[in-house]
């Protein structure tokens, strides 16, 4: 992200971070003193935003551009800045990092979703509350002995492999793309959790008459019963055997049903036995989607009050995810994680969370003010037309002509439309073959 986007979205921290706060609430409640040198916390944080979104990333950069008058608000009247001698060099700014408490980040990020589901979070048609759809990915991470303690690498037939693995689950709203507080753990080891467990932790941060939406890796029995004690709906799919053994047999025609789900022995938890009377009754639908040889049986298992043709259209949204999850590790760079420490790396983390939700408001801002749904909007269109327009806002002589100029940008920004495809596009999932095997070579 180059200096135009760096400056909009700094409105938006400045807006929702600095001014409300959160920073000097953790330092009094950790009792930490507020540091009054170049790089204060609020000045950290922000730069390791920044250098989420910016091509290039690195520390060097992000310093050079605070040098440059970049992000100027932020920063403590201390000599230094008073006399404009702000080193190039990046020293100051990793000290900051590692002085930094990985509870500021924590809190910020908890805060920063909190408001921005308030002010750009709406719920669903027909429903009470939004529709927040969870699935996870994994990342790799540098190769150093804490990382590798905390989370293991890969085993294989020869050892364990180079790299940790840490698995990340985020929940995110349908309708905005806005991702919530994430949730990690490890993939391999003896604290490995699964992504069923760390759903299961995510689920406290989802108001209540919410609708969960998931796929066939979350649609068994204890991911509706913990929806079901937090007072959420579910919309999760379920796989053909799960189906008809919930159904009784074999399912020929499509149609819904109501059901009472109650766990089996394959659903037993890890921790303690199921109450006597633990069971979860809702609709099990089947419906065939696609067209031609693409035609396929969905199987559905849904607690809430919409027609059986409007869930199925719901859920073909649970799509939104894998987009989602491509923006967090390619546009934030997420899948680069470059903390050789387990407290780094988790600020890394947030502030990458943070950056990405930065940007989704502006988006939702922008499609509020044109009357469209978020998703309609290019992500990557919406920013480069930020950058074209922001030298003009900047360069406005007074207030009157700025709010002139932002009102023509918003118009043009709805005009960055995703198409309407005719015919929707396909990616079925296939497993990758093997590899031929070469002959051995024959030597003479």
């Amino acid at each position: 992200m180059r200096n135009s986007e760096m400056n909009a979205v700094l409105e938006l921290y400045i807006r929702w971070v600095v001014c409300g706060g959160v920073i000097d609430r953790v330092q009094q409640e950790l009792g930490s003193q507020r540091r009054k040198g170049i790089y204060c916390d609020r000045v950290v944080l922000w730069l390791m935003l920044w250098q989420r979104l910016q091509a290039r990333g690195t520390m060097s950069h992000a310093v050079r551009q605070l040098a440059q008058g970049v992000g100027g608000s932020l920063l403590e009247p201390c000599k230094r800045v008073r006399e404009g001698r702000i080193a190039a060099a990046a020293g100051g700014y990793c000290q900051g990092i590692q002085k930094m408490s990985k509870e500021v980040p924590q809190q910020v990020t908890q805060d920063l979703v909190k408001r921005l589901s308030a002010e750009i979070g709406s719920p669903w048609p027909g429903l009470p509350g939004p529709v927040y759809v969870v699935d996870g990915t994994t990342l790799q991470l540098p190769s150093t002995r804490k990382l590798a303690e905390a989370y293991p690498p890969t085993p294989n037939q020869h050892g364990d492999s180079h790299w940790p693995i840490l698995r990340l689950l985020v929940l995110h709203d349908v309708s905005s793309g806005m991702a919530l507080y994430p949730h990690w753990g490890a993939v391999f080891g003896a604290e490995v959790k699964s992504e069923q467990k760390l759903a299961a932790e995510a689920f406290a941060q989802i108001p209540g008459g919410s609708t969960i939406l998931a796929d066939r890796n979350f649609g068994v029995f204890s991911m509706a019963w913990q929806a079901q004690q937090r007072g959420l709906a579910v919309v999760v799919r379920l796989t053909k055997v799960r189906a008809y053994k919930l159904h009784g047999g074999p399912i020929s025609q499509a149609g819904e049903s109501a059901v009472l789900w109650k766990p089996g022995r394959q659903d037993q938890p890890q921790a303690a036995a199921w109450p006597e009377d633990a069971a979860v009754a809702g609709r099990l639908i089947a419906a065939r989607v696609g067209s031609g040889r693409s035609q396929e049986w969905i199987y559905l298992f849904a607690t809430v009050d919409l027609p059986a043709e409007e869930i199925v259209v719901l859920y073909g949204r649970r799509w939104n995810i894998e987009t989602d999850l491509r923006s967090l590790k390619r546009t934030v760079h997420l899948q680069q994680l470059k903390a050789r420490s387990v407290d780094g790396l988790e600020k890394e983390l947030l502030s990458a969370i943070c950056a990405y939700n930065l940007v989704r408001a502006v988006i939702c801002l922008a499609a509020r003010r044109a009357g469209l749904e978020a998703r309609q909007l290019s992500f990557t269109q919406v920013l480069d037309l930020v950058n074209t327009a922001w030298p003009q806002l900047t360069a406005a002589q007074t207030k009157g002509e700025h709010d002139e100029y932002f009102e023509r940008v918003l118009d043009w920004a709805a005009e960055c439309r995703l198409p309407n495809r005719a015919k929707r596009r396909s990616y079925p999932r296939a497993v990758w073959g093997r590899g031929g095997q070469f002959p051995a070579r024959k030597t003479k």
